[in-house]
């Protein structure tokens, strides 16, 4: 049971991690402007807008703060791409335009279902691959643990193969990549 809870709390402060890294590629300048917009919006719908009639406040407010969250996040969302792109090595022009031009956020749909994986360098030869790969295809290198007998990935605090039930501590795996065992 304390295993399980450790482990839980490990993948929980991983997936944390993740979350943050993700966010902090926002720029600033998106940050600024969504709070510039999201005080626009509220500057519209309570100063601008005609107010004599008070029963209607309520709607004010509830209007007020729904459209100044959308467009905050769109305008976040904006600034997101606008690194992730760069990131991915995609044409940064090309999908700010359709994430844009395109209505009701539908481009950002779109980038988001074609947008190319990370890539990252190979520790051995620097050959720039996907993040998802386990072997580096000019070098052969191993980049992350997997199983012996069914080349799956496994973590690295795993003792035996999820997917086959293998030993792991009977492969012959690189020291920095070894399972731990107790």
């Amino acid at each position: 049971m304390i295993l399980n809870n450790r482990f839980a709390s490990s993948e929980t402060a991983t997936s944390a991690r993740a979350t943050d890294e993700e966010l902090s590629i926002i720029p600033a300048w998106s940050v600024v402007l969504a709070i510039v917009g999201f005080v626009a919006v509220q500057y519209l719908f309570h100063v601008v807008m005609p107010h004599h009639k008070h029963e209607l406040l309520p709607m004010r407010l509830f209007m007020g703060y729904t459209y100044g969250t959308a467009i905050a996040s769109y305008i976040l969302l904006i600034g997101y791409v606008s690194r992730d792109v760069r990131r991915r090595n995609m044409s940064s022009g090309l999908w700010m335009l359709i994430v844009i031009l395109m209505p009701g956020g539908i481009g950002a749909v779109v980038y988001f279902l074609l947008r190319q994986p990370v890539l990252s360098r190979c520790a051995h030869c620097s050959t720039e691959i996907p993040s998802t790969v386990h072997f580096c295809p000019q070098c052969q290198f191993q980049l992350a643990p997997v199983c012996g007998r069914c080349f799956r990935g496994v973590q690295i605090t795993d003792v035996y193969c999820t997917q086959c039930g293998h030993d792991l501590a009977q492969d012959q795996a690189p020291a920095r990549l070894r399972a731990y065992s107790d």
